[in-house]
């Protein structure tokens, strides 16, 4: 991709130093990331009890703490939690238990034109955090727009968007499992049957990433064993599992 805009280790030079600062963390007991990891299972089954609200919000707010590309925040997060939009949910996915059994179904939507529209509270953010200096989002501003460019060119721009609402999907798969609750990700469905039922039945601008059940398990699941590391993971170029 052709590109006028300045490196990014010449961005990288104008960041100010400094440790990373994240979320306050918690001091009550909490499964390590890996313990996440391990003990998540699949859930298809649910109890009808509600989740706590401040539980939720938790979450959710952990969830928005994924990264996307150029920071551009290029997904949303919508939480279907009443009968009605359960029920369209559970037609939208052709009929699987999840929409009707779990108490929140969350609907990740990705929004490959979120780079055309206005970036300064971003910025604003970043600048007030310290995080980035004025010289660094002059030249970081500029080079995110010539990049978005270069994906509609190649007619990624909705790819790339789904990739980052996809990252937020993860974050919030192990973040339920450390707050108590099962979930199930989905990716059946009819992409125009979803958004009839969350209300952007007319905006192509729009794609469906994936749908999150939410709740506490009617089921106790198994895991079914993976395949092990050396079946999927190769070291500086690709394998077939033949070796070949």
């Amino acid at each position: 991709m052709e590109s006028h805009s300045p490196t990014v280790s010449a961005m990288t030079q104008l960041l100010p130093p400094g440790p990373a600062v994240g979320l306050v963390l918690s001091t009550r007991p909490t499964l390590s990331v890996a313990d996440a990891i391990r003990t998540r299972r699949t859930v298809r089954h649910y109890r009808p009890d509600p989740i706590p609200a401040a539980t939720l919000d938790a979450l959710l707010a952990l969830a928005i703490e994924a990264p996307t590309s150029w920071n551009l925040q290029d997904r949303s997060i919508v939480v279907v939690s009443d009968e009605a939009g359960r029920e369209g949910l559970l037609r939208a996915t052709g009929g699987q238990p999840q929409p009707a059994e779990a108490p929140v179904v969350l609907v990740f939507v990705a929004q490959p034109q979120a780079w055309r529209a206005d970036r300064a509270d971003i910025y604003d953010q970043a600048r007030r955090a310290g995080a980035w200096s004025e010289d660094f989002i002059a030249m970081f501003a500029a080079a995110a727009d010539d990049f978005q460019h270069g994906l509609e060119r190649r007619g990624l721009l909705r790819e790339y968007a789904i990739k980052d609402a996809m990252i937020a999907a993860t974050y919030v798969l192990l973040a339920a499992t450390e707050l108590g609750l099962a979930s199930s990700p989905m990716n059946g469905w009819d992409e125009a049957a979803v958004k009839e039922t969350i209300g952007i039945t007319d905006r192509d601008d729009l794609a469906i990433a994936l749908l999150i059940a939410l709740g506490y398990p009617a089921e106790e699941r198994r895991h079914p064993g993976r395949r092990p590391v050396e079946h999927n993971v190769f070291h500086q170029r690709y394998r077939r599992a033949d070796g070949t």
